[in-house]
């Protein structure tokens, strides 16, 4: 085990014992990353940072439930991405809006994006494209080529069939490289 694995393990621990000091050090440690999982999937700065701050408060309540199988950051991403969905899908149930909303709403994701300081040009032409072909497909290339996720993993989150998956994220490939190559 290394030093940091050893010093989050700790950490943990006084965790558990509802020490507040050592849930503000884990917050600090991993607060960051996890805004960035929840904002590339609510899309919104400030519902990032709830489903971000819900999902480190839901973590406190369930860390009797870690086993410590995984790495604990790996868990943490797992209740941010799981609290992400069920965001996004709260929020859009019954929004509908006109063309030129929708257009407005791409620029201005497009502008948070870049004050994230992408200094690679090639990486924001992606996440850019990615921002503009359909919304499933961006959110299953998300979890998949900027997560991680396995298709397992997807097909569990998205709460939909294997096959499914890999036709999803197949087309979503499709749809992003003739995207990228409109550029």
């Amino acid at each position: 085990m290394t030093t940091t694995e050893t010093d989050i393990d700790q950490l943990l621990v006084l965790c558990k014992k509802g020490n507040q000091l050592a849930q503000l050090e884990v917050y600090n440690r991993y607060q960051k990353a996890m805004y960035n999982i929840a904002f590339r999937i609510v899309k919104d700065t400030a519902e990032a940072e709830d489903v971000m701050q819900e999902s480190f408060i839901t973590a406190f309540e369930k860390l009797d439930s870690f086993k410590g199988n995984a790495a604990f950051g790996a868990w943490l991403k797992r209740i941010v991405v799981n609290k992400s969905f069920s965001q996004y899908k709260k929020n859009n149930r019954f929004v509908a809006l006109r063309e030129k909303e929708i257009v407005e709403e791409a620029e201005e994701d497009f502008v948070s994006i870049e004050e994230e300081d992408y200094t690679n040009t090639k990486v924001s032409k992606v996440l850019k494209c990615m921002e503009e072909i359909h919304s499933s497909y961006g959110q299953v290339l998300t979890l998949h080529l900027i997560e991680g996720y396995d298709y397992e993993e997807c097909c569990k989150v998205l709460n939909i069939s294997y096959a499914n998956c890999r036709t999803l994220i197949s087309r979503a490939k499709d749809s992003l490289r003739k995207k990228l190559n409109t550029l």
